[in-house]
């Protein structure tokens, strides 16, 4: 498992990142630990959870994967494991975070009252990576990076933090926290974690260039496209315990998550990389895994996985080398049907 480093950072991490977000929800506990004794064994020390976990997001299960993971990092030696959490983001974005009553304002009180909760459920005494989960969409002051980043920097001065990192944040956004941390000689985001993958190349708009320019290292996830990628939904019956057959069961923000990962566009891409898997006599998982870790801006390729048995084909990309020509057939697929996720 080839180590990368992680932005400026003196920590190194595996290229694949175990993702926990289905642990408590559509994998139990038993399972759970199962996938992360295989990953451990395999070579992977970068394990990626938050406090907001498992999805979808509910007060019923709320904070239980970061407790199943606690559980698993007392097996394991403290300092063999890179361990990732975040703090959810604002209640007046996409949706309210069921935690802390909603109020989960991005501030100094409640990112320490998200830390504490973490260190607890996980049983450790300190976080190696800590994101922000999301950013504020409507915050664009300099007072904001500078409560979050000054905050963080307290964290990293009580040892309950080794380095600091984003999510789902934007170029403005990014561009504007490392102007403050510079300004203020505060901690910096090392990491941006963003989704990822041959459905989604939006990363490379602009965030590329960020990325590479500013060593900011990008945490792919969902490089699956939440399964889409794996073909499985090409199947005449898809599987029942797949996440968008389940999402369309439930309310309106998961139903337009089905709409934007199943469509005609990612569909159709799918179906046109398929030959390209065959080609190579591998799985469409492998392919997609492997394209991902294929750039240089990537830190780490966060996957996840409901059952044990899905890691084979994932683990495989770490040993697939994607040729030109290859890569070349992927761009003209990826140019002609541009973003499918809209």
């Amino acid at each position: 498992m080839k180590p990368n480093r992680l932005g400026k950072s003196p920590i190194f991490v595996s290229s694949l990142c175990l993702g926990t977000m289905t642990f408590g929800s559509f994998t139990d506990e038993n399972e759970s630990i199962r996938i992360m004794d295989i990953a451990f064994d395999s070579g992977i020390n970068f394990l990626d959870t938050a406090e907001i976990y498992p999805v979808p997001p509910d007060t019923k299960w709320v904070y239980r994967t970061e407790e199943i993971v606690g559980k698993w990092l007392k097996t394991k030696p403290r300092d063999a494991v890179i361990i990732a959490t975040k703090v959810a983001g604002p209640p007046h974005g996409w949706f309210t975070p069921p935690l802390r009553n909603g109020m989960t304002f991005l501030d100094q009180h409640n990112i320490r009252k998200a830390i504490e909760g973490s260190l607890k459920r996980l049983k450790t005494d300190y976080i190696d990576l800590y994101q922000i989960h999301w950013p504020d969409p409507k915050a664009d002051s300099e007072s904001y990076y500078f409560e979050i980043l000054q905050t963080l920097t307290k964290l990293r001065e009580e040892g309950k933090i080794r380095i600091a990192g984003c999510s789902n944040e934007t170029p403005w956004g990014i561009m504007k926290s490392i102007a403050v941390s510079e300004k203020y000689q505060l901690i910096r985001y090392e990491t941006i974690q963003n989704n990822y993958s041959i459905l989604n190349r939006r990363f490379e708009d602009a965030l590329a260039e960020i990325s590479r320019k500013e060593q900011v290292s990008l945490l792919a996830y969902s490089p699956l496209a939440g399964g889409v990628a794996t073909g499985k939904y090409l199947l005449e019956n898809p599987p029942e315990n797949s996440r968008f057959i389940y999402y369309q069961k439930m309310g309106e923000r998961q139903k337009k998550q089905v709409k934007k990962y199943l469509n005609s566009k990612t569909l159709e891409t799918v179906k046109r990389l398929q030959p390209l898997a065959q080609e190579m006599n591998i799985s469409l998982t492998t392919l997609s895994i492997a394209w991902c870790l294929e750039h240089d801006f990537v830190g780490s390729v966060i996957f996840g996985v409901s059952h044990s048995d899905q890691l084979t084909d994932i683990l495989k990309a770490v040993e697939i080398k994607l040729d030109k020509e290859i890569k070349k057939k992927i761009d003209e697929i990826t140019t002609e049907i541009l973003y499918p996720l809209g």
